[in-house]
């Protein structure tokens, strides 16, 4: 019997894209606020969503204690789709601890690195896509921040790449419909790309004679009451979460902001000409944030754990544990106002958007509000900000795409591209 809600919001007639089939998520979900209202439910495979878009329903959302009703729990039952149960077990450290001040200014020099690797690489002429380049320097920072930044150099570093793109969590909200196969294999190519995820990392690790004073040295201490064996698992699967935990929405985050200043060479002359004196001195971040906004395909979800009261501004649910709250940013991020759809980094005042009259703020949303706010929003947005300074510092980027589209099928995260965005490259005299 489904979880109940008194009184019982319209019932919408689709299902959710890992329990059927949905070519393309957000026109589904909007087809459904259309033809029931700002709250509904779906009933889907075995869980039933509640799905809110009114401003009090969004206030409601979001104010719900976590003990209540937690996002939590909702996060890893989307993971476990995809990742196996055992990569979670026992797990010493994991994504939200790694964002204090001290560390990051670490992986702030571990970035510098990545990307001064990463344009050594190209070359006059080079045709590159800018996600798979954006994926590629997100791998690279992630694991000198938290596996050892001998890592980067290691022979076997492409070949890590490749494991953890296979492991990859994302893929429950990215691809979802691939998650039926997944469950019938019993994770079977995920266990296996796991295994040489951890075979590869325990190899780095080996070659260290102390633990280091890097975040990978306090990984592997808080293993030293194990034995040597259960020290490199436990050490080495402990980065493979964090490293999925925390790059699976940057990356993706940084393509667009990359595609967007392609798209719009206005706006990266202003980026590019803006000095430690001018009025603009903010205006890559600004880029970031609005890239992020737009690009956004997450749903947020919370697990209800207790009963808990809804009011939508118009009725008050009374929601039984069981049930999930729901909403989803692409219904929120782009139509709450005309004109959200199209890019506009002057929106932003500093790391505030500017909301339209009547637009509640929790109707826009990057990196989460509250106490779901994402951690690693500083870092990521100063991360991505250097490399757009350096990248378009460096290089001319010429368009040999027409038009970049999100991944249809997606629900959740930040969007993927539906096809490549290429970009030529070309040397700034200037670099």
């Amino acid at each position: 019997m489904p979880p109940i809600i008194t009184p019982m919001p319209p019932l919408a007639n689709c299902v959710m894209p890992w329990d059927g089939r949905v070519s393309d998520t957000v026109a589904t979900i909007s087809g459904a606020r259309s033809e029931c209202g700002d709250t509904f439910v779906v009933d889907s495979g075995e869980d039933r969503y509640m799905f809110l878009f009114s401003a009090s329903g969004l206030s409601a959302f979001y104010a719900v204690p976590e003990k209540q009703a937690s996002k939590g729990i909702a996060d890893w039952k989307m993971l476990r789709r995809k990742l196996p149960d055992e990569l979670f077990d026992g797990r010493r450290t994991l994504p939200h601890e790694l964002f204090g001040r001290v560390a990051v200014a670490g992986y702030l020099d571990a970035l510098e690195e990545a990307i001064s690797l990463q344009l050594s690489e190209l070359s006059p002429g080079d045709e590159i896509d800018l996600f798979e380049f954006s994926r590629l320097l997100g791998h690279r920072l992630g694991l000198a921040s938290w596996a050892g930044r001998e890592i980067l150099y290691s022979p076997r570093f492409r070949e890590l790449v490749a494991a953890l793109d296979a492991l990859d969590g994302a893929e429950a909200f990215v691809r979802p419909a691939r998650m039926a196969t997944v469950a019938v294999s019993d994770k079977a190519a995920e266990r296996e790309a796991m295994a040489q995820a951890e075979e590869i990392l325990i190899e780095t690790f080996s070659a260290r004679t102390e633990p280091g004073d890097d975040l990978l040295g306090t990984i592997i201490q808080r293993w030293g009451d194990t034995t040597v064996a259960e020290n490199a698992l436990g050490a080495a699967r402990d980065v493979i979460l964090v490293h999925i935990g925390s790059m699976s929405n940057m990356f993706a985050a940084l393509g667009w902001s990359l595609v967007h200043l392609v798209q719009h060479p206005d706006v990266l002359a202003r980026v590019r000409s803006a000095s430690g004196q001018g009025a603009d001195t903010d205006l890559a971040s600004r880029c970031v944030l609005e890239s992020t906004r737009i690009a956004q395909r997450s749903i947020m979800l919370r697990t209800v754990l207790e009963p808990v009261v809804i009011d939508d501004g118009s009725t008050v649910y009374n929601v039984s544990p069981g049930a999930t709250l729901a909403t989803f940013l692409p219904l929120t991020n782009l139509v709450g106002a005309p004109g959200l759809d199209l890019y506009d980094p002057d929106r932003w005042r500093g790391r505030q958007f500017v909301s339209p009259k009547g637009l509640p703020d929790e109707a826009i949303t990057t990196f989460g509000h509250g106490p779901h706010a994402c951690p690693a929003r500083p870092f990521s947005t100063t991360a991505m900000v250097r490399v757009i300074e350096r990248l378009f510092r460096a290089f001319d980027l010429e368009p040999r795409f027409t038009e970049a589209r999100p991944l249809p099928g997606q629900i959740g995260g930040v969007a993927r591209a539906g096809d490549p965005c290429n970009v030529a490259t070309t040397p700034r005299s200037a670099a």
